[in-house]
């Protein structure tokens, strides 16, 4: 019951004006399932035009409004959770459970922006003569062209989307081709919750097409975009070029230092259920694991037997606790790093195969004596692979948490509130999380430094990108 997608534009659902369409593939399967609407240069003129009528239209509408149109939203979405969540896992491969998870968390995020949206507070500025009012106000920055990945359909998009309508700005959401119904299921949930026509516009197609025309586009003021570092940089530059206000979300590489006085127990449950949830294809997976020399043995049997016991099968089956990767690009990429890790010499504590030959599957994977020229601790791997390193002291540890030029999320373990107030200031990430994993609530913020990006999609600092903040002063006539 998988349906093929199609673009949503000025308010109606419908094919590309050449009737092109891409393939939707189940990675359990590897067999197509569906297929998704490609947008031509006249499908996206339309969405621009829309989005400006949108936009003028929107903007207009009161704070108390848009909350109350969000708030429906979030209703309307948590009652669709269990059919919305099917469809991930069809087209994405998760298990159905994190599916679910991932649907109803979309709900708190628009309750979040909802309550955003009434407290986009200006402020008046003392004046130094008598008679003057100083005003700061703050304004939508006008309509928004968000880019959103396959990992997450939904968690990615809904952020940006419900930012952008709290704010009052209207948006053209290109959402991800592999992974489509649900992101499409979103923007349904928006349309039928009063979102007037043109406000949400949602298109698929070539991505570098897209957004090479979309980014420059005078009707266009801003960009968000969540996806790899290299591709960030690209569009960063483009709307650099044309003074286009930006966020970014990107790739990541993070270190989980578990010190010697650390839980084991609690770390190795935490982690290995963070480093293999969703497959490992999450931008803020734990990565590189750092564990004290003392520790070290302990928490390898430990990570070892958590991944060569999880169930690895078909999202759909309620037993399987981790499915397939998202394509079988994914698949060969895992094996190009466990080779190259191997012929430098790591060992392979289980997992590191593909398997069997339908679908993307491959081994949750624990590998240890991984040296720091191997490809693995220094590229995002973006898949279920957990090489673990000693170290020694804390300087040292440290150095090497902060050696790559990511700095999206990190995290430690450890029993010392003093252990723990060193880490918190002395690594240099966007997120630093100790003895939890507590990233990406919807009143948190959730964004990177360094290659990882610039801005955030979380708290209240989300919505500041899509507001510009307008001074004016008056004197009474």
């Amino acid at each position: 019951m998988y349906p093929d997608t199609n673009l949503f534009i000025d308010g109606a659902w419908g094919a590309g004006a050449g009737n092109k369409t891409l393939p939707v593939l189940n990675p359990a399967t590897g067999d197509a399932i569906g297929q998704v609407a490609v947008a031509s240069r006249a499908d996206l003129d339309r969405a621009l035009a829309a989005a400006e009528k949108g936009f003028a239209q929107w903007k207009k509408v009161p704070a108390y409004d848009r909350y109350k149109t969000l708030r429906k939203a979030a209703d309307l979405i948590r009652s669709r959770a269990d059919d919305i969540a099917k469809l991930m896992t069809m087209e994405q491969g998760k298990p159905v459970v994190e599916a679910k998870g991932e649907t109803l968390l979309a709900g708190d995020i628009m309750d979040w922006f909802a309550e955003e949206a009434r407290r986009t507070y200006g402020r008046i500025v003392p004046p130094r003569a008598e008679g003057v009012y100083q005003l700061v106000i703050k304004e939508p920055v006008g309509p928004v062209a968000a880019f959103t990945p396959w990992n997450f359909p939904i968690n990615q998009a809904v952020r940006k989307v419900s930012a952008a309508l709290a704010a009052g700005c209207s948006i053209i959401l290109k959402g991800p081709e592999e992974t489509p119904a649900a992101c499409a299921a979103l923007v349904k949930v928006y349309q039928d919750a009063g979102v007037p026509a043109g406000v949400v516009n949602l298109v698929y197609g070539v991505p570098a097409e897209i957004s090479e025309y979309l980014i420059p586009h005078p009707i266009i003021r801003k960009i968000t975009f969540t996806g790899s570092t290299a591709v960030g940089k690209h569009l960063a530059m483009l709307a650099g070029k044309h003074m286009k206000r930006i966020t970014m979300e990107l790739g990541g590489h993070a270190p989980a230092i578990v010190f010697e006085d650390a839980d084991i127990d609690s770390a190795v449950k935490i982690l290995g259920a963070n480093k293999f949830r969703n497959a490992g294809q999450v931008c803020v997976a734990p990565t590189r694991f750092l564990v004290h020399e003392t520790v070290y043995e302990r928490f390898v049997d430990g990570m070892t037997k958590l991944a060569s016991g999880l169930k690895v099968g078909d999202g759909l089956d309620k037993d399987s606790r981790m499915g397939p990767l998202a394509n079988a690009r994914r698949v060969e990429a895992m094996q190009g790093f466990v080779a190259d890790a191997q012929a430098k010499g790591a060992k392979l504590r289980t997992g590191g195969k593909r398997i069997g030959n339908k679908g993307n599957f491959f081994e949750p994977t624990v590998m240890t004596d991984v040296p720091l020229g191997a490809r693995i601790m220094n590229e995002e791997p973006f898949g279920p692979l957990a090489p673990i390193a000693p170290f020694r002291d804390f300087d040292a540890v440290v150095k090497e948490a902060n050696r790559l030029p990511y700095g999206l999320a990190a995290y430690a373990y450890t029993r010392s509130a003093k252990t723990a107030a060193a880490v918190g200031a002395a690594v240099e990430s966007g997120m630093v999380s100790i003895n939890h994993h507590g990233l990406a609530l919807p009143e948190v913020p959730f964004g990177g430094i360094k290659d990882s990006g610039y801005g955030s999609e979380g708290g209240l600092e989300a919505i500041e990108s899509y507001l510009i903040t307008k001074f004016v002063s008056q004197i009474g006539a």
